[in-house]
């Protein structure tokens, strides 16, 4: 079946990206690495020691970033709906956070540690339908908020990907009631014409 233009086009766009090839030269899973790279070098979110879970973790770019930071005393827990080869230090969940059992599954791994951070680059997979994709976005992004309301201790860090569109300022002022600081960052590396930007929480509240 031959390529529509559109195809061809991101192709092109890919291979030439200068975060792809950055991404290859260094042995990064994916250029979003270097989203999380630069908001790590701005704000330190990853520490030693820490407990970290990675939500939407796949292809393990983040996880790659995180897990060096935290060294052998924390702890990396990563889920994903998609499949994600394994790295050393990091424990993977196959699961669709959707759903219960995998939502279970990482609290086992958890045990009784509460989270540091909890980092969710989570997206639906894109119909093109912008009301519908958004809908989608917003409730994965309500469930890693759910998460994080359960799981993340007193002073930790949250870091989520939204797409600007319907509920995006509702999501904004429910994460503000929780977190001392809260700002919408667009990384260098996201692309232009995208629609995505992440929202960093810090500091969360005792409510």
């Amino acid at each position: 079946m031959a390529k529509s233009k559109s195809s061809n086009k991101w192709l092109s766009e890919h291979f030439d990206d200068h975060y792809v090839k950055q991404a290859q030269q260094k042995g990064l899973r994916s250029r979003s690495a270097f989203k999380l790279l630069e908001l790590q070098e701005k704000y330190m979110l990853v520490k030693r020691g820490m407990v970290v879970v990675d939500l939407g973790a796949a292809p393990g770019g983040w996880c790659q970033v995180v897990r060096p930071l935290v060294g052998d005393s924390g702890q990396v827990i990563a889920l994903d709906i998609l499949e994600m080869e394994p790295l050393d230090g990091v424990e993977f969940i196959h699961g669709d956070f959707t759903e219960k059992e995998p939502l279970h599954m990482l609290e086992r791994a958890l045990g009784n540690r509460k989270v540091d951070l909890v980092l969710s680059d989570m997206a639906p997979n894109m119909s093109g339908m912008s009301t519908i994709d958004q809908a989608k976005a917003m409730y994965l992004a309500e469930l890693a908020l759910e998460f994080v309301r359960n799981h993340l201790k007193p002073g930790g860090n949250y870091v989520v990907k939204l797409f600007q569109g319907t509920d995006f300022d509702g999501y904004v002022r429910e994460v503000r009631s929780l977190f001392k600081q809260v700002q919408v960052r667009k990384p260098k590396a996201s692309r232009p014409r995208s629609r995505e930007v992440y929202l960093l929480a810090r500091e969360r509240q005792v409510e």
